[in-house]
């Protein structure tokens, strides 16, 4: 793929730049040498989002070390412009670079939430109780089938798959995606066989950098990462899929009409809702949900603050990612199928 146009003015300059070469080899360590002085490898997190879609740029360009590998978990619902743009990241940007996209997947969670056979990690879904109080189910989706799937991959890229012990001081260094503007997010990994590190907070890239870095490389249609479904979606969310995804759209109404009861396998096992469960935050169907807008005089008759319409129209402020789910830390949370609390 040919070299983009030098950079556009206002897309500010990473901290230091690599040289351009070939496809870094896995690290091999000196004789003598601890062996926690080196990762193994580096890993990109790929939620072919905004920021990640960045940094696999920024590395295939050579303006960041080259990553070794870019490792997408797939929840099986992504929406249809996601795996469009992933395919052509993969084309365009890895392969040429000598990048392995690696696609890894702990089942589709669409499927499972609606199988009364298979155990299901719920989603963060909004839910009104019996006696009219809000709440939300735990959020589990991230881990089992984001964070869970690329954990294995690791193990078994390190030699040491799941359940063997991974060797003290043998790691590898996994990029995540976070920008300046969402810095809160930046995390440790919780296992010692994985280190975080965040490159665009290391260059103070904001998300408005990534934008105009991608636009220059041609990708300014980048979508937003997270599942078709997500209950943390806003408005303008919503929105976009009903007016460019009718089938899409008709998809997620679908599937909002049958969680209103909760989990299949939960039903099916006896600990039903102790309520009704919807996608939209308003907790009413889909179909019906004022999506479109939100009137001062509605507003004020639901007693929504000028920071929670903001959320209500654009959603959670931060993107979905595998180490970072996005959603309010102090939202009401449901302890199996009992009352929120």
């Amino acid at each position: 793929m040919p070299r983009h146009n030098p950079r556009p003015a206002g897309i500010p300059r990473p901290l230091t730049r690599q040289p351009r070469c070939g496809h870094r080899p896995p690290v091999s360590l000196r004789p003598g040498q601890p062996i926690s002085d080196q990762p193994r490898f580096r890993a990109l997190s790929l939620g072919a989002g905004v920021q990640s879609s960045t940094l696999l740029a920024l590395s295939a360009e050579g303006i960041l070390p080259r990553v070794d590998y870019a490792i997408f978990a797939d929840t099986g619902w992504e929406p249809k412009a996601v795996y469009a743009h992933l395919d052509r990241l993969e084309e365009e940007i890895a392969t040429p670079a000598g990048i392995p996209v690696l696609r890894v997947s702990a089942g589709n969670i669409r499927h499972d939430a609606l199988n009364p056979d298979h155990r299901f990690a719920s989603m963060p879904l909004h839910i009104l109780n019996r006696d009219g109080r809000p709440g939300m189910t735990r959020r589990q989706c991230t881990g089992e089938y984001k964070v869970k799937p690329i954990k294995q991959k690791v193990r078994e890229l390190l030699g040491h798959p799941y359940p063997a012990r991974i060797p003290k001081g043998v790691f590898v260094e996994q990029w995540v995606g976070i920008s300046t503007d969402e810095f809160h997010r930046a995390k440790d990994a919780d296992v010692k066989y994985m280190r975080n590190r965040h490159p665009l907070l290391d260059m103070s890239w904001s998300r408005a950098d990534c934008v105009r870095y991608l636009a220059s490389r041609g990708l300014a249609d980048t979508p937003k990462s997270s599942c078709l479904g997500c209950p943390f979606h806003g408005n303008a969310q919503w929105r976009h899929i009903r007016d460019t995804s009718p089938s899409e759209w008709a998809d997620v109404v679908e599937f909002d009409a049958a969680i209103r009861q909760g989990n299949a396998r939960a039903n099916a096992s006896g600990s039903r809702l102790l309520g009704e469960a919807f996608l939209h935050r308003s907790r009413v169907p889909l179909s019906q949900a004022p999506i479109d807008h939100v009137t001062a005089a509605e507003r004020a008759a639901l007693r929504i603050a000028a920071d929670a319409a903001d959320v209500l129209e654009n959603g959670v402020e931060d993107g979905c990612s595998p180490w970072a789910c996005r959603g309010d830390a102090d939202a009401l949370t449901r302890d199996g199928f009992g009352l929120a609390t």
